[in-house]
């Protein structure tokens, strides 16, 4: 009995070392040209004239991301497909061309004069981060869901 709660112990000390071990932060540098096509394509369109200082993938045990960050400090995030999913620029604003139409349209009528710094996009929900510092959250119909 006690041989056997021993193995069960050691067999479950494996599987949780093995875990932790596979979620462990696995970074690795990436050339420009190994983003996928859309990655690309959104850079060159949007962020051509900012070169760009280091290019990430991360890959996890499920799903893979992309991370890029620009010489002005602007940080983009996107998803295995090349899907944009978030922009958090330092320094300037998020292209206006990157933020949904309905966004846009709720800002200029409710914050005119603010500008958007960050933005996340998930299938249910888009962030928004303005320059003065208010957080508003939308869901995927483009309806005001919180603002912090």
């Amino acid at each position: 009995m006690k041989r056997s709660i021993r193995m069960m112990l050691v067999a479950l000390s494996s599987i949780v070392l093995c875990s932790a071990t596979a979620c462990a932060d696995n970074d690795k540098p990436i050339d420009v040209s190994n983003l996928p096509a859309k990655a690309q394509t959104t850079l060159t369109t949007h962020f051509n004239k900012q070169k760009v200082v280091l290019a990430t993938i991360e890959a996890g045990i499920v799903n893979k991301s992309y991370d890029v960050v620009l010489q002005n400090g602007t940080k983009l995030e996107f998803d295995k497909k090349g899907n944009l999913t978030e922009v958090d620029c330092k320094q300037g604003t998020v292209p206006a061309n990157l933020i949904p139409q309905p966004i846009q349209s709720y800002l200029q009528a409710t914050y005119p004069g603010q500008s958007v710094k960050k933005i996340e996009i998930d299938r249910n929900e888009h962030e928004v981060k303005l320059t003065n510092g208010l957080d508003i959250t939308f869901n995927k119909h483009f309806k005001v869901i919180d603002i912090d």
